[in-house]
């Protein structure tokens, strides 16, 4: 097999991979996988007295595919958003 059908041979997995991803139901488990993450996070600061959370969730549809997790700070009012993304999780890791 020479280089060039390898080349091809990996594309072709590569793009396999990317519609895989973009299943409709791929995605809708990958957003359950996350939101149960954040919820399990999330208490997990509330028991250690934290003021923070994460408040919102960002689905990268990538390769790798990732989530992001956007941390908000709690205050008197709510919820206050103390900047970008804090942290980038690959999708493996949910």
């Amino acid at each position: 097999m020479s280089i060039l059908d390898k080349a091809k041979e990996l594309t072709n997995k590569v793009a396999d991979k990317t519609v895989e991803f973009s299943s409709d139901e791929v995605i809708a488990s990958t957003i359950i996988k996350a939101v149960e993450k954040q919820e399990k996070v999330n208490a997990i600061l509330k028991a250690r007295g934290s003021n923070y959370r994460i408040g919102s969730l960002n689905l990268g549809m990538g390769i790798p595919p990732s989530v992001t997790f956007g941390i908000w700070r709690l205050t008197e009012n709510g919820l206050e958003e103390t900047g970008e993304p804090a942290a980038i999780v690959k999708k493996e890791m949910l």
